[in-house]
């Protein structure tokens, strides 16, 4: 091979779908090519145009204009257009012009459809388009090894390993153990009017309820069992079960179907399944009575993070289990405190904010959290109290291991830590008054998230937060004006554009650049239309059901979300791996040229629903 041809040959291997070819056949193809210069201005495509060639961009670029004048597409270098036309029966189906002075391969068409007839995975990228494309290359992701059954892939139902076993309501205790022994179970569902589940009792309350307080046997079953248990339904996925477990701290779940029981599920289902670490380090944190004990177990996190990404699972269900870890140490530590300082003299709610209130936090999170008072409370007869115990606890998970918030934004600060009627006041300026700091503000706090008190006091306040700035035009614009500011990084010619300079020099900013626009996205529809879960995930799916997003676009931005923050998780996971500390800076170049054809994708399908979102709600439409 001459060393012209070796060096298309190289160009095509660096590039998305070429690089998934056999050498021999990316060989062969620059003997197929013809090589065309095009000068700036020119249309080389106009619909319904013949055309017999796959264009592939070898320098300079293109702009794609549908057949109305409205912009599709602008297209760099490795990027390919005509790909209609091969499907179209060689017939172009938008305008194509040249941005700038440019050099095109052109691959027959011939050549085209049979590399797309022999090679899947050829066929496969060009068929698919933007967020189809994205969703394509998610499923190919999420492909699991059938021999190895994912927690994240199997239905409750499937853990059902026996007939369940129950007792009357008007049992005794020792006709209660009776039936456990001879059954050889843990737990017995206590049962009335023939199948309504009252009430659960396990071999836990024999021994804390029954052998600890020297209770008689004789009496009744009801005066040791746990009412209206916490349960489960046999369509929903044993990661499910397992976060179930993990924040109620319990060992056994009814299965119910149409208000019946058909079923119990225990840890020990779930561990012939997969091993359980975070239901056990969950469990370890809420024995210990140290900050620096716990923090021993939440430095398994990152190990745990690790664990969850090779074995399968998606950024949602490593999101949940992680933020359920730092929910765990959180309670433990307001329950260390109200011990040292005595019960809170009036009610109060613990709130978490960001991502631990959205429950997405990763391998490197730090503070966000807040203390919502009852209005009973006065600063002088009560401040001391409450000050002491958001120390305490900010001050514990420092030491824990999630860091101060750089913006103060923490109980232990005052502005942080006040009645409802103030945070009412507080949610009504910033509404009102959308400032550029208010604007920053809402970016943690409209993601509250009760953890560790008095629920209710919560209540009345989110639904005074959903119903001012439902359908607020003003407030949403500025909203959306603050959202745009984070920019996707991807240039003119859908290239990376990459930080430069410093520490993090030529990486891309995983965080700020990526995940924050879709949460920010999210936020927005989820404000605009009074629904009031603060998880991005279902956020999203809940917007669909309004006509301020499209469902398809919701959809893409999903997949989207998905990718870049699996890919992020993954990007963390190896850092780990090397013995470094997490970060959300990644070089594109540790991806596969299939990452970053996707991920390229993923930013764009982020940037046409940053467009939609400006139309929307921005500030021309107010």
């Amino acid at each position: 091979m001459s060393l012209e041809l070796k060096e298309i040959s190289d160009f095509l291997k660096q590039h998305h779908p070429f690089d998934l070819l056999p050498d021999d056949v990316i060989n062969a193809l620059p003997k197929r090519l013809t090589a065309r210069y095009f000068r700036k201005g020119t249309k080389v495509l106009s619909p319904e145009q013949q055309c017999l060639h796959l264009h592939i961009i070898r320098t300079g670029g293109t702009e794609t204009r549908d057949p109305d004048g409205q912009l599709l597409a602008r297209l760099g270098e490795g990027e390919c257009f005509g790909v209609r036309a091969m499907f179209r029966n060689g017939k172009a189906a938008n305008n194509i012009t040249m941005l700038e002075d440019s050099l095109v391969y052109l691959l027959p068409e011939k050549d085209f459809h049979d590399l797309a007839g022999k090679y899947p995975q050829f066929n496969y990228f060009f068929e698919q388009m933007g967020g189809a494309r994205l969703r394509s290359g998610m499923q190919l992701l999420e492909k699991r090894d059938d021999d190895q059954l994912k927690l994240m892939s199997i239905r409750v139902s499937d853990l059902i390993a026996r007939d369940l076993v129950s007792i009357d309501i008007g049992a005794s205790i020792l006709e209660a153990g009776k039936l456990m022994s001879a059954e050889r179970v843990s737990c017995l569902l206590i049962t009335q009017n023939g199948d309504e589940v009252a009430g659960i009792m396990t071999d836990r309350d024999l021994r804390n309820r029954v052998v600890a307080e020297a209770r008689s046997f004789d009496e009744p079953v009801t005066n040791i069992m746990t009412p209206n248990p916490i349960s489960i339904g046999p369509d929903d996925y044993a990661f499910d079960a397992l976060l179930t477990m993990t924040r109620h701290n319990v060992r056994h779940l009814p299965v119910m179907k149409d208000g019946k029981a058909i079923g119990m599920i225990t840890t020990n289902n779930l561990l012939a399944r997969q091993s359980l670490s975070a239901v056990h380090m969950v469990g370890r944190i809420r024995k210990m009575t140290k900050p620096a004990d716990m923090a021993k177990v939440i430095a398994q996190v990152p190990e745990l993070l690790s664990n969850l990404i090779e074995a399968g699972a998606t950024s949602r269900n490593a999101g949940h289990i992680v933020t359920t870890l730092s929910d765990a140490a959180t309670s433990r530590l307001l329950q260390l405190a109200e011990e040292k300082f005595g019960p809170p003299p009036v009610p109060y709610v613990w709130m978490a904010g960001g991502s631990q209130g959205r429950q997405e936090q990763t391998a490197l999170s730090d503070q966000d959290n807040c203390l919502i008072l009852d209005d009973a409370y006065d600063p002088d007869q009560h401040g001391d109290y409450f000050k002491s115990l958001a120390d305490y606890v900010c001050d514990g998970l420092d030491t824990v291991g999630y860091v101060y918030c750089p913006g103060e934004m923490m109980a232990k600060t005052a502005e942080w830590r006040q009645p409802v009627r103030i945070w009412q006041q507080y949610f009504n300026k910033w509404i009102e008054q959308p400032e550029p700091k208010a604007l920053m503000l809402c970016s943690v706090w409209f993601d509250l998230r009760p953890i560790h008190g008095t629920r209710s006091i919560f209540e009345d306040l989110h639904r005074m937060i959903i119903t001012k700035a439902k359908g607020n035009r003003i407030f949403l614009a500025y909203m959306v004006g603050n959202a745009l500011t984070h920019h996707v990084p991807l240039g003119f010619f859908k290239n990376f554009v990459m930080v430069r300079g410093g520490e993090h020099d030529r990486t891309l900013d995983m965080k700020h650049n990526g995940v924050v626009p879709i949460v920010d996205i999210a936020r927005i529809h989820a404000l605009a239309n009074g629904i009031d879960v603060v998880n991005t995930y279902e956020r999203l799916e809940a917007a669909m059901a309004f006509p301020s997003i499209s469902k398809q676009g919701a959809s893409d931005l999903l997949d989207a979300f998905e990718f870049i923050s699996i890919t992020r998780l993954k990007h963390q996971v190896r850092q780990i791996r090397n013995g470094d500390r997490p970060d959300n800076f990644l070089h594109p170049e540790s991806l596969s040229a299939f990452e970053r054809t996707h991920l390229k994708d993923a930013f764009s399908v982020i940037k046409n629903l940053q467009t939609a979102l400006e139309n929307a709600f921005g500030k021309s439409g107010t």
